[in-house]
């Protein structure tokens, strides 16, 4: 799914300006180099887990207003805005500046396209830090204590202040190291040794597709590949559905497990519902799953007794005298 935007205010016109809402925020992904450390191949195209590494990193900012990538368009899971930098491999600093000319809110997350494991927390905790620090952006550090300023959330106006700072200096920004930019910023840091992985090599995207598919990883990552695949954002409470799918299976068959889950979604998008839909659609699928199990586990009734029909609790035997 790809958007093509110009630069510039959007919502322009006639409708009176709104206030800017401090909590929100542009990202800039950098998605161009020549990967030479993975023999050149399409870096932000490998997959892991089944999902592109560059649609993975839009996931973790999926909660940006304008999410701007630099590098050559292609098919994407989110809409995106497209950049390239001038000239054309110019480097990360000349990239982050043709990304943020098509950026209008006061922060932004500054982020490269080979991050498996950044989540959208992690970029709430850098704006979060930012805001409160009062700092020019905030990065994160890798397990060996190195920045990763393209980890990180920046001040848009002091970002652009020495942008213009440096390509005044050096005559252009076309070949400047990422370290010529941090030096001039004011920068908080925090450690993040699982968010701050990349994969510059096979061996990485290997540990990578090893990682995710580890007992305490597997489900939340399929989980988020399968919405994305389907293009959900709807945030739901796993445990519940695992909880309502158990029940099902014991309770009934196993096959009644998927064929009740599936059901609740449905219900839920009949409703046009959001979590709470699936919540209260879950709870009355648990409830059903429970009389059914009660009713499975009840006293089998004596030998040589006659069964009584199935009332309901409350039901009241017919006594006229031409009932039947």
């Amino acid at each position: 799914m790809t958007a093509y935007e110009l630069p510039g205010e959007p919502g322009a016109g006639s409708r009176p300006a709104q206030r800017p809402d401090p909590a929100a925020y542009d990202a800039v992904v950098l998605a161009g180099g020549a990967a030479r450390r993975l023999g050149g191949a399409d870096k932000p195209g490998v997959r892991v887990g089944g999902r592109a590494l560059l649609d993975r990193v839009l996931t973790a900012c999926a909660g940006a207003r304008r999410t701007v990538v630099v590098a050559a368009p292609r098919p994407t899971a989110r809409p995106v805005t497209w950049a390239h930098e001038d000239p054309p491999g110019g480097g990360p600093v000349a990239a982050l500046d043709a990304g943020l000319r098509h950026t209008t809110e006061g922060h932004v997350v500054v982020l490269s396209a080979d991050l498996p494991f950044l989540e959208e927390h992690t970029v709430d905790r850098l704006l979060t830090t930012l805001r409160a620090s009062g700092a020019d952006g905030v990065l994160l550090t890798d397990p060996e204590g190195r920045d990763q300023p393209l980890v990180a959330a920046y001040a848009v106006p002091r970002l652009r202040e020495v942008l213009a700072l440096l390509a005044g200096r050096h005559d252009g920004l076309a070949g400047l190291p990422l370290r010529r930019l941090i030096a001039e910023l004011n920068l908080t840091r925090i450690s993040d040794p699982v968010a701050s992985f990349d994969c510059d090599t096979w061996d990485d995207i290997a540990t990578a597709r090893a990682r995710i598919r580890e007992h305490g990883h597997v489900l939340d990552e399929w989980i988020s590949a399968v919405k994305d695949e389907l293009g959900i954002d709807l945030d739901v409470d796993t445990r519940l559905l695992l909880d309502l799918a158990r029940d099902a299976a014991h309770g009934v068959a196993r096959p009644a497990a998927p064929l009740t889950t599936f059901l609740v979604g449905y219900a839920a998008a009949r409703a046009d519902g959001g979590p709470e839909a699936v919540a209260e659609a879950a709870r009355k699928a648990a409830a059903l799953a429970a009389r059914w199990a009660e009713e499975s586990t009840a006293e089998a009734p004596i030998s040589g007794t006659r069964r009584q029909p199935d009332v309901a609790p409350d039901a009241t035997p017919d006594t006229r005298p031409d009932a039947g």
